[in-house]
């Protein structure tokens, strides 16, 4: 067998894992008619960790503040701010009975560290069940608490939530950003509906006190600088106590960044604690960004030769018809439908930086979240 059958033969099996992924994996989120849940009105706790925001929460909180829900408090934690945060809190506290204030003094065991000012955030705060979001985001609707939390019940525990990018005309970086946001939400809606749920995002999450106290916080990983959502998720989630919130009222939508730079160090920060999931998420997410990546690289070979290229083309062309029906199907649900025109482009580019980055955070640590 020569070199040019190895390489085909590779790339036959790169096409069968890819649709395995597509047709039994994301296929499930992709196709998902969800029921409505029943809201349960139950008092909420909505936790927001805020570190050199005063200007976003001037901006976004009001729209918190707003929520049509019955019974819900506000706890905002300053995480030792250097700028006006701390001041922009206590006038929101003067002015609304339902907001607590938490703040945080940076102590040398746990600079830097999220977590730590998250945990006493959780400590203060009155309610059972908690909802999380960022200084940065704000709801799409009035009826975002009573969305997500409707999804708790006497088994479910942990609610993910889906939390967009604002969208940026004639930007590039804009549709990177939301690409990879939306692949990583199919990602990981898909493998809880699978019942291995793996990671949520810190900007649109709930989760119950009994959880957080039962895992002992944050504890398990308290060294690790980020990893506050995706990592407490993937410690606590079970097929029984995890459930998925995909309704728009329910969405939460927030800045993006704007330059490559700082886009570029936010990833480093929330690549890193991949290494920190469980064996199974992580052979399983490996198989899937090498078999992308080959997915690309081996029909280059194969083109240049003319070797058998009227199969690798076919299988070429099965595999993008399938992937643009899946994530189609997917960003309808998620209100991304313009992002389907570039779908390879940015597959290509993401892909490309998401092995600079891993080649980045080999060579060093990524720093802690601001």
């Amino acid at each position: 067998m020569g070199g040019l059958d190895i390489v085909f033969y590779t790339f036959v099996v790169v096409v069968i894992i890819q649709v395995i992924f597509y047709l039994f994996l994301f296929s499930r989120f992709a196709f998902l008619k969800p029921k409505k849940a029943i809201p349960k009105n139950i008092p909420v706790s909505v936790i927001i960790c805020a570190k050199n925001e005063a200007s976003n929460l001037k901006t976004f909180l009001p729209s918190v503040i707003a929520q049509n829900y019955p019974e819900f408090e506000i706890v905002l934690i300053n995480d030792a701010s250097s700028d006006d945060t701390l001041d922009v809190i206590q006038e929101f506290s003067k002015a609304y009975k339902n907001i607590k204030t938490v703040d945080v003094k940076s102590i040398e065991a746990f600079w830097g560290n999220k977590k730590y000012a998250l945990t006493l955030g959780i400590k203060a705060a009155s309610y059972d069940y908690f909802l999380f979001t960022d200084a940065d985001c704000k709801p799409l609707s009035k009826h975002w608490i009573k969305e997500m939390s409707a999804h708790f019940d006497n088994k479910k525990s942990v609610v993910l939530g889906y939390g967009a990018y604002s969208k940026i005309k004639h930007s590039f970086l804009n549709k990177l950003i939301r690409f990879e946001t939306l692949v990583t939400a199919v990602n990981y809606f898909s493998f809880a509906l699978a019942g291995s749920p793996y990671m949520g995002v810190g900007r649109n999450l709930a989760y119950t006190k009994k959880v957080f106290f039962k895992a002992n916080g944050f504890i398990n990983h308290i060294k690790v600088r980020s990893g506050d959502d995706d990592l407490f998720v993937n410690q606590v989630s079970t097929k029984e106590n995890t459930a998925i919130s995909i309704s728009k009222n329910s969405f939460t939508i927030s800045k993006p960044k704007t330059t490559f730079k700082t886009w570029f160090r936010q990833k480093r920060r929330h690549i890193s604690t991949a290494r920190h999931y469980r064996t199974t998420h992580k052979i399983l997410l490996t198989s899937l960004y090498v078999s992308n990546l080959f997915f690309w690289v081996l029909p280059i070979v194969l083109f240049i030769y003319v070797f058998n290229w009227q199969i690798v083309l076919g299988l070429f062309l099965f595999r993008i018809i399938l992937q643009s029906i899946i994530l189609g199907q997917s960003a309808k649900k998620l209100n991304e439908t313009d992002l389907l025109v570039f779908l390879p482009f940015l597959e290509i580019f993401l892909i490309l930086l998401q092995l600079t980055i891993f080649i980045n955070n080999l060579i060093s640590k990524p720093n802690h979240w601001k």
